[in-house]
């Protein structure tokens, strides 16, 4: 349990409250993660420009409204746990350990490409917690795994734009989204 914060008083039945707390900790950073990407992939909607806009613009939204959903699951199982889920931008800032999304108005493939990287860190993040929480607790390591199963193919479809008809992805290599937004934009000049 993080330092500092008190136990709940109570939890859902069968685990302690030291357990629902690190539970519920866990699932905080997943919220913030998952309010982050959300508004980013707002952010990216309304910036895309370019040849395939309409159809980058169009699939964006659809992700932004599930994430937005995951959040709200994932808040709600906190406060199921007996914790504070906390939504406010400043204490998301203040907890997150990725730099903010950095690219305005770019070419759809850009963005496509700095997505890429952005949903590598989600899902990695998200499947650590999965793992964290096998042991703990089934119905909150459920809810990542559902999650993981939507993050997964809304990565994929991101990843269609910058996959080469032999399989290479534009963004191999990069680490991170600025660099995967330049790499991207190479490829679809070149």
């Amino acid at each position: 349990m993080p330092t500092g914060k008190k136990l709940p008083t109570y939890t859902v039945p069968t685990l302690t409250t030291e357990d629902g707390a690190k539970v519920a900790a866990i699932l905080q950073d997943r919220l913030n993660a998952l309010t982050d990407l959300h508004l980013t992939l707002k952010h990216v909607h309304w910036n895309v420009v370019g040849v395939h806009f309409i159809a980058v613009h169009e699939m964006l939204d659809p992700q932004v409204d599930a994430v937005r959903l995951m959040a709200d699951d994932v808040a709600e199982r906190i406060a199921t746990l007996g914790g504070e889920p906390i939504g406010t931008p400043g204490a998301l800032v203040a907890s997150r350990t990725w730099e903010d999304y950095s690219l305005g108005r770019a070419t759809t493939i850009e963005h496509l490409g700095a997505l890429d990287e952005v949903y590598q860190g989600v899902i990695t993040d998200h499947r650590q917690a999965a793992e964290a929480t096998a042991e703990l607790d089934d119905v909150t390591n459920d809810l990542l795994i559902g999650n993981l199963r939507e993050l997964e193919q809304f990565h994929w479809f991101v990843r269609a734009h910058l996959e080469s008809s032999s399989g290479e992805l534009s963004t191999a290599g990069a680490t991170t989204e600025v660099d995967a937004a330049r790499a991207a934009g190479k490829s679809d000049q070149g």
